[in-house]
């Protein structure tokens, strides 16, 4: 399996490629849907002209393979996601849910979670062209940190925005925010829950990359 490691210490950019092909390359959906995977529509075999077969992991490969996963979902660059891994170390609790609490409390992931974005990449768009208030103030940095409480709204301008209004339609909010579609505002009630976030996700293995 490719896993996109570079020698000078892995990719610092963020990847911006087609979701499909990195979600194929790593057997996992990047979007958390599978909509990468339809057969019919899309191939589901790893990128190549035949579908390029998966090789047996080492034991650091399973761990790079992990944190490449976590990385490529959230879209963060390398020293995005090992900047988090730091903050999460400050923490109490468990290292591993503590960065996933992290990633999933940025704004860009917020917005995704709001259901105004059908891709986190998207959201970021969103959040980089000024379209999103964090309790009534422009917030154009999309790893801003989201705290329990606060409101996440739509610019006035931008709420008869086609896009997001057919996201609303298509995407089930997770239980740790709230969204008033009508206000085109919501809140993020709680800090979410393990079990609700991807089960294809095992985050020890990424504590134990970033340890090693």
């Amino acid at each position: 399996m490719y896993l996109y490691h570079n020698k000078k210490g892995d990719d610092m950019s963020r990847y911006t490629g087609p979701n499909n092909k990195k979600a194929r390359r790593l057997r996992f959906s990047i979007l958390e849907n599978n909509k990468e995977f339809v057969k019919g529509k899309k191939r589901i075999t790893a990128p190549g002209q035949h579908g390029a077969k998966h090789q047996k992991l080492s034991n650091y490969g399973e761990h790079l393979y992990e944190k490449q996963k976590v990385r490529f979902m959230y879209g963060l660059s390398e020293k995005q996601l090992r900047n988090t891994f730091i903050k999460a170390t400050k923490m109490s609790g468990v290292l591993g849910i503590n960065l996933l609490i992290l990633l999933e409390t940025r704004l860009d992931n917020i917005v995704f979670r709001l259901g105004l974005a059908n891709t986190r990449r998207q959201s970021r768009q969103f959040v980089n062209h000024g379209h999103i208030l964090v309790n009534g103030k422009k917030v154009d940095i999309p790893s801003y940190t989201v705290k329990v409480g606060d409101e996440i709204s739509v610019r006035e301008r931008t709420k008869d925005n086609t896009f997001m209004k057919t996201n609303l339609s298509h995407i089930t909010i997770k239980e740790f925010v709230t969204f008033d579609s009508t206000k085109m505002k919501g809140s993020l009630v709680r800090l979410p829950q393990r079990e609700e976030l991807s089960g294809q996700i095992n985050e020890s293995l990424v504590v134990e990359y970033y340890n090693k």
